[in-house]
């Protein structure tokens, strides 16, 4: 039998992740000690406090059955009561749904609200989800480059008016992956305006918001009219170590919300409520394990900033995030300077391309092992020739 793939999935990009994933593995085979900053998947552990209260909602039979809708009203409630206490954000909790991740919902409004032909505008490099759940409904991705003269925030002013007249949903991410930028109230103020002006939904990605080294990033909600216009999609999985627990949520306008929990409805059965019960853990606890981290994140981001600088190479401190977006030496691609440190120095990092054509001359390092090995890959990079 011949199988024939649909042909979305022929438009794909291969997902680059996955692609880092097998050449990390053919390196580790051939015997490379390989210090992976590739994938931002954090190496620390969930912390205790969260692990015990899973293990105790796991024990509930009540658990154990499907769970329906958009969540539990306790989780919702947390949800609400944590906009409160870091964003003074009012939210109710039906202006909140749970989420398999963030990832899952991302991908899920565009079934909500994108029809054949519909333009989706995308951050470019970005994440890219973005991209494939407007390929999966045949809408028409519109990529908005993110560039260092513009403090890697998309030109708004430069989008023409056909483009316009078709966009119906605007993804942001900030702090931003992967440049590790972050956003201005101005800036928010102008797209909450722009997207009146057009009708265009607000898609704000804000996985990063707890991951920062001095200022607090602010939250899209926080701005005046935001709920008039989108939603904030955000998770635990950066904040508490926890991408693997698959627990996140989208919150904002009412209506968009109940949007996205339709299209939920109709392709899972709602999130795991011992992973709910454990969620609420995190939220209203002490946050000093939150704390903690970013304190390691910073340790972590001054040994490489501060090693590469002293090598030559054109990269600042980010603001947010556990990323460093850092400029490849010159005479070398994206491609090329990846493939240097993975072949020659077997490490893992992505290339600034593979996630958008503006990310071009430029490589995303993730801070995600310990400051021993951080040295250890600017010392194998010192012995490079670039």
């Amino acid at each position: 039998m011949e199988i024939r793939y649909n042909e979305k999935l022929k438009k794909l990009p291969p997902y680059l992740f996955i692609e880092i994933d097998r050449k990390k593995k053919e390196a580790i085979e051939r015997g490379a000690d390989i210090i992976s900053l590739g994938v931002g998947d954090p190496d620390l552990p969930t912390p205790e406090h969260i692990i015990k209260s899973m293990q105790s909602a796991v024990a509930k039979p009540v658990n154990h059955q499907y769970p329906f809708g958009a969540g539990l009203l306790s989780y919702r409630k947390a949800v609400a009561d944590w906009y409160k206490s870091r964003f003074n954000v009012e939210i109710s909790a039906d202006e909140v749904c749970a989420l398999i991740g963030s990832k899952e919902g991302i991908g899920h409004i565009h079934l909500g609200f994108i029809n054949p032909e519909d333009v989706v505008l995308i951050p470019e490099p970005g994440y890219p989800v973005y991209n494939t759940g407007t390929i999966f409904t045949d809408g028409v991705p519109y990529f908005m480059p993110l560039l260092e003269k513009n403090n890697y925030l998309p030109d708004l002013d430069a989008i023409a008016a056909d483009v316009l007249k078709k966009a119906k949903i605007i993804f942001v991410n900030y702090p931003n992956n992967p440049t590790a930028a972050v956003a201005t109230k101005e800036f928010y103020e102008k797209l909450i305006d722009f997207a009146k002006k057009n009708n265009i939904i607000v898609a704000a990605d804000a996985a990063y918001s707890e991951i920062y080294y001095d200022e607090k990033p602010i939250s899209f909600l926080e701005i005046p009219g935001a709920k008039e216009v989108g939603v904030e999609f955000h998770s635990l999985s950066k904040t508490y170590n926890m991408t693997g627990w698959r627990i996140g949520w989208v919150a904002g306008n009412k209506d968009i919300v109940a949007g996205v929990a339709k299209v939920k409805d109709n392709y899972d059965s709602g999130v795991f409520q011992a992973v709910q019960e454990a969620a609420i853990t995190a939220l209203t606890s002490s946050q000093k394990c939150v704390e903690d981290a970013r304190k390691i994140y910073k340790e972590r981001r001054d040994a490489l900033v501060e090693g590469l600088q002293k090598l030559g190479w054109d990269v600042k401190p980010p603001k947010a995030t556990f990323y460093v977006w850092a400029k490849v030496p010159k005479g070398y691609t994206s491609a090329q300077a990846v493939s240097k440190l993975l072949d020659e120095a077997a490490i893992v990092c992505t290339p600034g391309n593979g996630m958008g054509k503006s990310g071009e001359g430029y490589v995303r390092f993730a801070l995600t092992v310990g400051v021993p090995r951080i040295k250890e890959a600017v010392e194998r990079i010192a012995k490079l020739k670039f």
